[in-house]
């Protein structure tokens, strides 16, 4: 139980990490990912989940951002796809910045409640993981929510694109505990 309780505040200060940058990116471009459609927006989250994959295996950057900025990004983007379900995309900027920020601290709650749901059931199994699989999940979530978007939602057993959001913020936001604990050590 100790360690679910260290897991939750774990996961609660990577998603207000999150948040801050999320509130900041919102105050210098607005919602301006408002007008981005869905399959504008997987390919935003495949090009950062790439991008993690690509730094793994090189094991080098040209660029200078490392990995965990990326996981944080994927939480963002996730968050995002999950507004872009609910609202659908526009043609402008329709939201204020504190409507925007309040859609995302819901869903950010909603991600939250399911990881406590989940790892309850799962019992920690997210600790024993290498930060490698999570990246691997997500790129297969991505290919998941591609197909169903290539099928217009016609599909016969899936979960849905935002159950696929959903674990794709909660892997996420595992990459990026377990890397900033390797920092830490």
């Amino acid at each position: 139980m100790a360690e679910q309780a260290t897991t939750e505040k774990q996961f609660e200060e990577t998603l207000k990490e999150c948040a801050d940058l999320f509130e900041r990116k919102l105050h210098d471009y607005g919602a301006s990912w408002r007008i981005l459609r869905a399959t504008s927006l997987t390919d935003q989250l495949f090009i950062k989940a790439k991008r993690i994959r690509s730094l793994e295996i090189k094991r080098t950057a040209m660029v200078n951002e490392g990995i965990r900025p990326e996981f944080i990004a994927l939480v963002n983007y996730g968050i995002i796809g999950l507004i872009q379900l609910e609202k659908g995309f526009a043609d402008e900027v329709d939201l204020t910045p504190e409507e925007a920020l309040a859609l995302y601290h819901q869903y950010a709650n909603d991600a939250l409640q399911l990881m406590l749901k989940k790892n309850h059931d799962y019992d920690e199994a997210w600790r024993t993981m290498r930060v490698s699989s999570y990246t691997d999940l997500i790129l297969t979530k991505l290919q998941r929510i591609k197909e169903m978007e290539d099928l217009e939602g016609d599909t016969l057993v899936s979960e849905g694109i935002d159950a696929n959001y959903m674990d794709i913020i909660n892997y996420a936001v595992f990459g990026a505990i377990k890397l900033k604990e390797k920092e830490v050590r």
